[in-house]
């Protein structure tokens, strides 16, 4: 009789455990089905100013009358037109569309394409770089098929999520995986708390959807941990929770209006958090004040450990960060810190942080951007970066990129060698991998080869190459 009451007690403890267990789904057809109408695809047109001031004209009849066009001779354009891809999705049923800012930055013409095939150009609301989301707004005449955010904080690791969008221009592609950690700092700003996932995410994913199984947005699809520019499978989402806010705010006010405290938070390792007479390691150190601010008009000093904002434990110091910026501008907020040892409280009166770094955080994104590692053609390039010199010996007056690879069976391969450093492509330098991806896709409009000046070991070297779509 025992045994069978234990036995009886294991079982229903097992079924009461089956049942809380998230089983992996069947597939995702109907979530697909439900929501890719919502997901869009985004492209953009930038017009690149061209000097053409001093560029000699090919005279007319001459067999090279054709490339005065392709160095902006002979005709009105000012200046040749780049696009770029990306993902969206649709958020209410009037328009409103959210993306990632890097997708639409320095757009002069952006346009949403439904997969149904039906475009609209779409007017910029609002952009925060400092998140990298921007939000759209289309006018269609009609109500939009619309997705809406879910609760990215309840999100736990290794539960599965699906992303939707267009890699490589390929619209309406699905693809799943699972959670594979949360709050990430990839370095990528000071609102770093990311999603990290599996799934495959690729260029022209960026601004899609994260979703989770009941079909809400968790996240919005950002970046990608690659050496060589594709999917590895770590992918990082900005956690709707955070992106959620910043886009209310975008909508409302066309920018963003976040909370400013006045600290420089430190990180608290096992070692601190002990002598703060902490067991566990959570918190945010801070190591200097701002004058003025509203920490020092509050008291608060250099040394303080802060360990909750409203009542709400700080994990880690990045929380402090989302925390003050997601408060309400003039809340008085409870901040309870650790000083000497004691548990003190304090109510701060949240001011409105003036975007000082924006301009700046702008910059650095550009600049990474611009030096990412591109393969184009069967051609990998790096940037002259200063570890690049140090490592190869590269005299700092050589500007241009660096061939990392070459495709066995690229028509590049035995012509262009690993070490070269490509100074110009189409009679026109490249500074940087993008500016060599930019004229390599200016190249493909023209019927004729491309011309690469080739430095190789201070021997220049011209190719001829076909570049190909």
């Amino acid at each position: 009789m025992f045994k069978a009451l234990i036995l009886s007690v294991c079982l229903c403890f097992s079924l009461s455990s089956a049942a809380l267990a998230r089983p992996a789904p069947d597939g995702f057809t109907e979530l697909t089905k439900r929501l890719s109408p919502s997901v869009v695809n985004i492209s953009t047109a930038q017009t690149i100013q061209i000097d053409t001031e001093n560029v000699p004209a090919f005279p007319e009849g001459s067999p090279l009358e054709r490339f005065n066009d392709f160095f902006g001779r002979g005709n009105d354009r000012d200046g040749r037109v780049s696009k770029s891809l990306g993902s969206g999705f649709v958020i209410d049923a009037i328009g409103h569309v959210v993306t990632n800012n890097h997708v639409i930055e320095d757009a002069d013409v952006i346009e949403v394409t439904f997969p149904s095939g039906d475009s609209y150009e779409a007017e910029l609301i609002g952009r925060d770089p400092a998140t990298d989301i921007a939000v759209l707004k289309i006018d269609t005449g009609n109500d939009l098929p619309f997705v809406t955010f879910g609760d990215s904080d309840t999100a736990e690791v290794g539960e599965w999520v699906i992303a939707i969008g267009n890699p490589f221009g390929y619209s309406g592609s699905v693809a799943a995986g699972i959670i594979s950690a949360r709050n990430r700092d990839i370095s990528h700003g000071s609102y770093d708390d990311f999603i990290q996932t599996d799934v495959a995410i690729n260029q022209g994913n960026s601004g899609g959807p994260l979703f989770d199984m009941n079909g809400d947005v968790i996240g919005v699809n950002t970046a990608i941990l690659s050496p060589t520019g594709y999917s590895v499978g770590i992918s990082f989402s900005v956690p709707s929770e955070l992106a959620e806010s910043v886009v209310s705010q975008l909508i409302e006010f066309g920018e963003t209006r976040r909370g400013y405290l006045g600290v420089r938070p430190q990180e608290v390792s096992p070692t601190l958090a002990r002598s703060y007479g902490l067991d566990n390691t959570y918190g945010a150190l801070v190591t200097s004040i701002v004058k003025d601010s509203p920490a020092e008009k509050a008291g608060l000093k250099k040394g303080d450990l802060i360990t909750a904002v409203a009542g709400e434990r700080l994990e880690n110091s990045r929380l402090l960060s989302r925390r003050i910026a997601e408060a309400e501008i003039g809340e008085a907020l409870e901040i309870s810190y650790i000083r000497k040892r004691r548990t003190r409280t304090v109510s701060v009166t949240i001011e409105r942080l003036e975007e000082q770094v924006t301009k700046e955080e702008e910059e650095r994104r550009a600049e990474e951007e611009n030096n990412a590692e591109r393969s184009v053609n069967g051609i990998y390039v790096e940037a002259l970066s200063d570890e690049t010199r140090a490592k190869y010996r590269i005299d700092d007056r050589i500007e241009g990129v660096r061939v990392a690879k070459v495709d066995r069976y690229a028509e590049a391969s035995g012509k262009i060698l690993v070490g070269d450093i490509i100074e110009e492509v189409g009679f026109e330098p490249v500074d940087s991998p993008k500016a060599f991806e930019e004229a390599i896709e200016a190249g493909k409009e023209f019927e004729a080869p491309v011309t690469f000046l080739i430095n190789r070991g201070g021997n220049y070297i011209f190719y001829a190459l076909t570049v190909t779509s």
